[in-house]
């Protein structure tokens, strides 16, 4: 399975510099959490690790080359992506748009194959969207479209999988089920980096954490080696601490304000 690295990469938007130097590695068989406050550059570190993005320094590479140097569709098959608002548009049915995932495995003209049709089934059925499938994109709630984007990656059948908020306008028992499911994927040799506001879920669901701060990466590791009470007060400006939960789990507690 593949790896995707950014090595010292440096991005600006709008004149304005965003990344500054971040160096990390998306592992194989790892769910890896992205977080940090509003603006601390998650999802244009992101956009640079799929080429929507080019950086300004430094390289980001998949199994040692360098993006930029690969075809778009050579990158495509290897690293699917589900952004936070999804594009949809109407008159396309749920199945329709994840079918859009295979395009990526056949050349311009080539049909799709019988067994393109087998793989959207299984991813269709694995985000919980099978008795959805006939209908219109633009009829679903907001959580539910996520969940397309969601299926619409995974049907690429990825080795690097970039999700950016995938929990976001879904409930609960959503939030849980995709997190449980990439997990899962993860478990079966994906490596997966996603952006999340929520700093217990990534606590309790994720292998490994990088937190950003003014562009910077200022820490990566186990959520609980990372979120240590002075990096918790001082980058996200509460105090809590990370202490072991059912299962041999873990857990984040949140007491207060760090200026409280």
């Amino acid at each position: 399975m593949s790896s995707l690295t950014a090595s010292d990469v440096s991005a600006h938007l709008g004149g304005r510099q965003v990344l500054d130097g971040v160096g990390l590695t998306i592992a194989p068989g790892r769910v890896t959490a992205l977080v940090g406050p509003n603006g601390s550059g998650k999802t244009t570190l992101l956009r640079t690790c799929y080429r929507a993005l080019p950086v300004t320094a430094g390289m980001v590479s998949l199994d040692g080359r360098d993006i930029t140097s690969l075809r778009r569709r050579t990158l495509a098959r290897a690293v699917g992506v589900s952004t936070q608002e999804p594009v949809s548009l109407g008159g396309v049915t749920v199945r329709e748009s994840v079918r859009l995932g295979r395009t990526v495995t056949r050349g311009l003209f080539e049909p799709l194959a019988p067994d393109d049709a087998e793989v959207v089934d299984s991813v269709l059925a694995r985000v919980g969207l099978t008795s959805l499938a006939e209908r219109d994109v633009l009829a679903l709630s907001g959580g539910e479209r996520q969940r397309v984007s969601i299926a619409r990656a995974l049907a690429q059948q990825p080795e690097v999988l970039l999700l950016d908020e995938p929990t976001n306008h879904l409930d609960l028992h959503q939030q849980l089920s995709v997190l449980m499911l990439l997990r899962e994927l993860a478990a079966g040799g994906l490596a997966v980096l996603l952006t999340l506001h929520d700093l217990r879920m990534a606590t309790e669901y994720c292998d490994a954490m990088a937190v950003l701060h003014q562009g910077r990466v200022v820490a990566t590791g186990a959520p609980e080696d990372v979120l240590a009470p002075g990096l918790l007060a001082e980058v996200f400006g509460v105090r809590g601490q990370v202490r072991p939960g059912p299962a041999g789990g873990r857990t984040l507690d949140v007491w207060g304000l760090a200026d409280a």
